[in-house]
């Protein structure tokens, strides 16, 4: 299940990243994809991306509710909150697990051979946090003088954005280095403090910062395909909390929020009690019990 997750992950990157014409345009992708919602943190402007970011779109419908309002146009793009909801619904934050780049881009970085050190608990709560101002608030009150707001988390925060799109433009289009300033200055240290980090610690940003993984995390409970315990069969071993990458103590905490069903407790469940299941209908299993040969 690992080898296939691994996979899917790397399906996934090329899905939403499979513009490969940028070396010739120099631009990001216009087509008629762009309107399709990356289920992971994927920044529109990387010029290699096919589809648009929800955070990022998330934030624009919010910026631009008051003045839709003000001239009488309802069209506020409310579909960008349905087709969050619809992914969350069903899987939560397996996406995490499963199709986002920035999330595959950290385990990448901790396989680094380092010290590895834990993230403090209460340090979770922050991306929910972001989600709430930067991601909300901000773009819904704070207004330039044509009623308009602005996308505070990519502009000012977001290290995804950095790599996949400040970056590249920058190499791409090197008129733009001409206007480089604190902003960029800023992010790029956002950017490099977190590379270092997830070399350290197991999916930092996924854990701390990521308004996206806070917004799935919200499906936790209800979710369609989520991994379940059977606590008959558990013995609280403790196995699973050695290697879960996101710090969860699945056999104390089945439906924690930060829980992105990359199945590693499973693997290392000899019980055979931790699965991936429909709503208690059990789809995989980690553990195989050996053969015992006939006497």
């Amino acid at each position: 299940m690992d080898l296939l997750r691994k996979w899917v992950q790397g399906l996934f990157f090329f899905m939403t990243n499979g513009y490969w014409n940028f070396p010739v345009t120099r631009s990001i992708y216009k087509g008629p994809l762009k309107v399709v919602c990356s289920p992971g943190l994927n920044c529109y402007s990387c010029p290699a991306s096919t589809t648009y970011c929800p955070i990022g779109a998330l934030q624009q419908l919010f910026a631009g509710i008051r003045i839709s309002i003000e001239t009488g146009q309802f069209f506020m793009g409310f579909y960008v909150i349905g087709t969050m909801g619809i992914l969350g619904g069903f899987v939560g934050r397996m996406i995490c697990g499963w199709a986002c780049p920035f999330g595959l881009f950290q385990e990448l970085l901790h396989k680094i051979p380092s010290p590895k050190f834990g993230i403090w608990p209460l340090l979770r709560y922050m991306k929910y946090i972001l989600l709430v101002f930067m991601v909300i608030l901000l773009p819904l009150f704070a207004i330039d003088e044509f009623g308009s707001g602005s996308t505070w988390f990519c502009k000012y925060f977001c290290p995804a954005g950095t790599l996949e799109a400040g970056i590249p433009m920058l190499l791409l289009q090197p008129a733009l280095q001409a206007n480089l300033g604190w902003l960029f200055l800023l992010k790029l240290s956002i950017l490099i403090f977190f590379i270092i980090w997830a070399v350290l610690a197991s999916r930092p940003f996924c854990r701390t910062a990521c308004p996206l993984g806070a917004f799935y995390a919200l499906f936790s409970k209800v979710k369609l395909i989520k991994v379940s315990l059977d606590h008959k069969k558990c013995t609280h071993c403790g196995a699973c909390h050695d290697v879960c990458p996101m710090g969860v103590h699945f056999n104390e905490s089945p439906d924690d929020m930060e829980c992105i069903s990359c199945l590693s407790c499973s693997k290392v469940c000899k019980q055979n009690a931790i699965n991936l299941g429909i709503r208690g209908l059990s789809i995989a299993n980690q553990y195989k019990k050996p053969k015992v040969k006939p006497i």
